[in-house]
């Protein structure tokens, strides 16, 4: 199984686009022509236009601000400097009235960045824990993915403004190797409105590297404990009106626990062409090629007898996973092994094919049209069962940006349209005893089809020059249908199957507004409310899989809604100092919570209705040069989510056993960590012979948090300590530019903590008293630990 694979091919893609008639702006232009000359006091001369210039002007570049047209001079003011491409970009980085942090690449250009559980924590409102695999990390904002089991759902995910989440909403993020990017968005808050399905948390929008701020060739290798070792190349370039950026990279290690080595291979790229003064083509293209080894999850007990299951290369030793395979291969005796004996992992492959073209109809209008094709091909035996199966998907979006004035105020309007989907046929296959992963039988095959389409519109209004308006509102009809065959092997040692099929045709249509309003005091104090509501969706996975972790019909799922409150202010007393606090209170409707399965069944996780819950909590950013060189920097985060309805049914084992219903009203949301903190206190010696030596030591801190319904066990929470020590200098040389250095050492104290628990499943005893803490302990298939102490170095030079 676990064998090179290389990429063959990439299909040609083509994107047909309908033309539009926009009246409007075409009346624009005519009346252009033959209005009189205003005077303008400022923003260009007369002498500074080209004299074989057209009346009605196009500009020449289109980073720069237009001549305005028939504009009054006190509106040229205002949009002076914001052409209505840049505003839609805006839209994916900084939506104005959005609770909103951007990590840009200064943080953390000069410490290892594997993945981006290594970056994301400098932002308040994020949460993240170990996945499947070594860059595979379950991102929550505002705790939206906390209760998921793997990847990363309830927010969308944009690579330069091209969506990397598909149309079922799973993202994952194998691909991000964060030293590709040049900042990171992070959008928190229910933003269906604007990013449509799943974006009930919020969205992020990773940028990388403008070509011209590369401009040249850049060589890096990071390495370390445990076997860590990452050679990556950038490289960009802007050339006339054509800019690009290359990013490759190699990752391999041995992990810190048994059998969790990985080899991972990431290419990204973009380029822009300015085709004409008012036409751009922007090409996007990402790989990733994932091979990798995978640990059992453990139980609360077993990760305090043995967290890195050091010893388990046979079944029986103290605190050693097992997983639970069929001796045949379908149904009989079963064996427990360790992973390694298993030899579960992942054999993954991620491509992503996008192109944009933009085009402007004048000074304030810009039309946009969008198509990604991006295909997910996973070989993934992961515990007694293997996923196998390619989910190839389509997205396409096309949209107008308005620049202008109603009644006298500045205005920008969007309007926009969007069709994606996502056709897959995907086998479950029993794993059996023989290592590398060997197949047994089929468990079963599910045939799916996700369709989301929609429209989107939003307006913002300046009703005074200090004080902003925002209205938006989506809608959406979102369909699911499926096909799932389950085979079971009735006869001992006989392999013959009875199939059982349960098919699901649903369809849902959900409407987002949301409404916002930014207030400029004064220079230092700028105040933000918001209200908004989200959408979500359930995976028509979700709608195959029973209480029991057996596939099954749980066609009943509904989607997910919740409107959302937000009120903060951003601090800028001086140009050292930025405080920003945000307070935000959610209410839930039919929550999608997902929690782990008992040990031995086909599915890992099930997926029910939370029917509501209330999320509510503060986000705290502070960024502080208090003293010239010094730098402190915290991101803090406080939660609490509970359910305020919802009735959890549990039966006693035994065939037929018998249901019992408990009351969670008031409990916990398993998986939702209190309190959350990253703080940094740094120095950087600004001038003198050690110029552009530093060093910083960081803080990380996670409360403790309840891994069950019923509150009953929680996974305790942890401090970490890292110190960090950097060096760059710029170099006078004909062919190098630039050489950046670093050492660090993470968890210096060698904690052990939890980095995943998933949420587990309360049982009961057939006389209805329900399991303590102590029976719960030792469900397993839920944790991860972190890694101890470990030592990391990294060069990278920057050559002309």
């Amino acid at each position: 199984m676990f064998r090179y694979r290389a990429l063959a091919g990439v299909s040609t893609l083509a994107l047909c686009s309908v033309s539009l008639a926009f009246p409007s702006a075409t009346q624009a232009q005519t009346a252009s022509q033959s209005l009189p000359a205003v005077t303008v006091h400022a923003p260009r001369t007369a002498a500074a236009r080209p004299t074989a210039r057209k009346p009605a002007a196009r500009s020449a570049a289109r980073t720069q601000a237009r001549q305005p047209l028939a504009i009054a001079p006190t509106a040229s003011s205002l949009t002076a400097g914001i052409t209505p491409s840049v505003a839609r970009a805006l839209l994916y980085q900084a939506p104005a009235g959005q609770t909103q942090t951007t990590i840009d690449r200064s943080q953390f250009d000069n410490r290892p960045a594997f993945s981006v559980a290594d970056v994301l924590r400098e932002s308040p409102g994020i949460s993240v824990k170990q996945g499947n695999g070594p860059r595979d990390i379950g991102i929550s904002i505002r705790g939206s993915n906390a209760r998921n089991g793997f990847g990363i759902r309830n927010l969308v995910i944009f690579d330069d403004g091209f969506p990397v989440t598909q149309p079922d909403g799973l993202s994952r993020s194998d691909l991000i190797d964060p030293k590709a990017y040049g900042a990171i968005d992070v959008i928190r808050g229910p933003s269906s409105a604007l990013f449509g399905n799943y974006a009930t948390g919020g969205a992020l929008n990773f940028r990388t590297r403008p070509g011209r701020t590369i401009d040249g060739v850049e060589y890096g290798v990071e390495g370390g404990s445990f076997g860590y070792l990452n050679n990556y190349l950038a490289a960009g370039k802007k050339v006339g009106n054509f800019e690009y950026s290359l990013f490759t990279s190699d990752a391999r290690g041995d992990g810190f626990i048994q059998n969790s080595w990985f080899n991972t291979q990431t290419v990204n790229f973009l380029g822009t062409l300015h085709a004409t003064p008012d036409d751009r083509f922007t090409v996007k293209f990402i790989n990733n090629n994932l091979d990798t080894r995978l640990p059992v999850r453990l139980s609360l007990n077993q990760y305090y007898q043995n967290p890195f299951q050091q010893g388990c290369e046979m079944a029986g030793v103290a605190g050693c996973g097992t997983v639970s395979l069929f001796n045949n291969g379908f149904n009989g005796t079963r064996t427990p092994l360790t992973a390694i004996q298993a030899g579960l992992g992942r054999e993954d492959r991620r491509t992503i094919v996008g192109g944009r073209w933009e085009h402007d109809f004048d000074n304030t209008t810009t039309w946009r049209n969008q198509f990604v094709f991006d295909d997910r091909n996973i070989n993934q035996p992961t515990g007694t069962t293997s996923a196998i199966g390619d989910f190839p998907s389509y997205n396409y979006m096309s949209d107008v940006t308005k620049r202008g004035e109603i009644l006298g105020m500045e205005s920008t309007t969007y309007f926009g349209a969007f069709y994606n989907t996502l056709t897959a046929s995907s086998d479950t296959r029993n794993v059996m005893p023989g290592g590398n992963a060997k197949l047994g039988l089929l468990q079963s095959n599910t045939w799916s089809s996700t369709t989301n389409y929609g429209v989107r519109a939003r307006e913002e209004l300046k009703l005074a020059p200090n004080l902003t308006a925002i209205a938006g509102i989506g809608w959406e009809t979102t369909l699911l249908k499926g096909i799932n065959t389950s085979y079971a092997y009735n006869t001992p040692n006989v392999p013959t199957a009875t199939p059982r099929l349960v098919s699901a045709d649903r369809q849902f249509q959900n409407t987002a507004p949301e409404l916002a309003l930014l207030y400029k005091l004064n220079p230092e104090w700028l105040l933000r409310a918001r209200v908004a509501t989200g959408y979500g969706t359930p995976q028509v996975g979700n709608l195959f899989v029973d209480s029991t972790g057996a596939s099954g019909n749980n066609t009943q799922l509904k989607a997910q809604k919740n409107l959302g409150y937000d009120l903060g202010f951003d601090w800028t007393p001086n140009s050292a100092l930025k405080f920003s606090v945000t307070g935000f209170y959610e209410f839930f409707r039919d929550e999608l919570v997902t929690q782990a399965t008992p040990a031995g069944a086909p599915n890992a996780s099930f997926t029910f209705n939370a029917p509501k819950s209330e999320h509510r909590g503060v986000e705290l950013a502070a960024d502080w040069k208090f003293y010239p060189g010094w730098r402190f920097t915290a991101a803090y985060t406080y939660l609490d989510q509970y359910y305020t309805e919802y009735t959890e049914t549990l039966r006693s084992p035994g065939a037929g056993g018998a249901a019992f219903n408990f009351n969670r009203a008031g409990n916990k949301i398993p998986g939702v960590s209190a309190h959350e903190l990253t703080a940094r206190l740094g120095y950087d010696q600004m001038w003198g012979p050690l110029a552009g030596l530093g060093a910083f030591v960081e803080v990380q801190w996670k409360d403790a948090f309840y891994m069950d319904n019923a509150n009953l066990l929680k996974a305790p929470g942890y401090e970490l300590v890292n110190l960090n020590v950097h060096y760059k200098t710029d170099l006078q040389s004909d062919y190098f530019k630039s050489l950046n250095v670093y050492f660090e050492v993470r968890n210096v104290f060698d904690r052990t903590y939890v980095a995943s628990a998933n949420n587990i499943a309360n049982t009961v005893q057939a006389t209805g008293i329900p399991d303590g803490a102590i029976a719960l302990a030792g469900t397993t298939g839920s944790i991860y630990a972190g890694s101890p102490r470990a030592f990391m170095a990294g060069m990278k030079l920057a050559f002309k």
